[in-house]
């Protein structure tokens, strides 16, 4: 793959380094914020496992239908699209949905147990996931669309939407969202997918982990239908200009392309996302405030030691405080 990316270094002399003061808005527990943002949520993305066993899927139904506690969280295995993957040890990254809400809930870890009934989460990673991804997707604008097509090649083109898991070497999951216009999220082409990266919350999570450990899984979405694909294979990233230039948006070119191959791929309708009913959206979630989240978090993790000088610094990191959907913040998505 011409100008492929395989150690870090490389990869932060194309994208930068992530700041490190970013880590302060992540805490190692559901707090009162985190529990009050599952009590609204009627869908997650998550992804279970390590290695070349890593997979993911969805959960869903009426809004609450996760929980727990600041010790962990629960999820009901009738919520699974596919309850098998949440096998004790195995490691674990989510996505929490809020309706109407652009930022995303994400809590990793790993799965602690199975007991009555519920996949138990020990919470290792909590935090509020900038606006980006669902903005660019048009996510809550979407329209019921009955079934999307069955072929493979223009599903992908139609998805506007993407959770995509990975894990590093030593199996710690992570679920990053990521979201584009119909034809700029991802490519099928000759039984490889490609997709490309755009600028969002500093965090370099999902690539460090493909640098560690290849094998990734992930979700394609077209908002207002309840078909998805499921994917998976060994990923590689590259910084050549011909496969950037093919996700261009609005004259912007991205800095990293992703090319996943040998590639599996199923379409499928997923339950989770019928039962939650998110198209048309009705109502905006009530009692979340992703701005107050971060500021908690941030604020948490000061008092617990971490250093007021960063968390002064943090505040001015571009991209993680709310700034709403105002025409200044989407001229800037990109």
């Amino acid at each position: 793959m011409k100008q492929g990316i395989d150690t870090f270094s490389a990869l932060q002399g194309i994208i930068g380094k992530t700041p490190s003061a970013i880590d302060l808005k992540v805490i190692d527990h559901l707090d009162e914020n985190a529990l009050r943002w599952l009590g609204v949520s009627p869908l997650m993305f998550a992804g279970f496992g390590d290695g070349a066993a890593l997979a993911v899927t969805l959960g869903g139904g009426k809004p609450g239908f996760a929980g727990g506690d600041p010790r962990g969280l629960r999820l009901p295995l009738a919520a699974l699209d596919d309850p098998a993957l949440a096998r004790p040890g195995a490691g674990f990254g989510s996505l929490f949905l809020a309706p109407g809400i652009g930022e995303t809930l994400r809590d990793n870890g790993r799965v602690a147990a199975i007991e009555d009934g519920a996949a138990v989460i020990a919470v290792e990673e909590c935090y509020v996931h900038c606006a980006k991804a669902l903005i660019r997707s048009g996510f809550w604008s979407a329209a019921p669309l009955g079934e999307a097509t069955n072929d493979p090649a223009a599903f992908v083109a139609a998805s506007c939407f993407m959770a995509l898991a990975t894990a590093d070497a030593r199996g710690h999951a992570d679920l990053s969202p990521k979201g584009d216009p119909a034809g700029s999220r991802a490519r099928l082409e000759d039984d490889a997918l490609w997709f490309a990266d755009r600028p969002g919350n500093r965090r370099v999570d999902s690539f460090r982990n493909i640098l560690d450990q290849p094998h990734v899984a992930a979700v394609l979405i077209v908002p207002g239908s309840s078909r998805v694909a499921i994917l998976g294979g060994p990923a590689r990233l590259t910084a050549d200009e011909e496969a950037r230039a093919r996700f261009a948006v609005r004259g912007k070119v991205p800095h990293l392309a992703v090319r996943i191959d040998p590639l599996a791929l199923d379409l499928r309708v997923s339950p989770a996302l019928e039962r939650a009913r998110l198209w048309p959206l009705e109502a905006t979630a009530q009692g979340i405030d992703p701005a107050k989240i971060f500021v908690a978090h941030v604020k948490a993790n000061r008092e617990r030691g971490m250093g007021a000088r960063l968390a002064g610094a943090v505040m001015s990191i571009p991209g993680l405080m709310r700034k709403g959907l105002d025409k200044d913040y989407k001229d800037n998505l990109y």
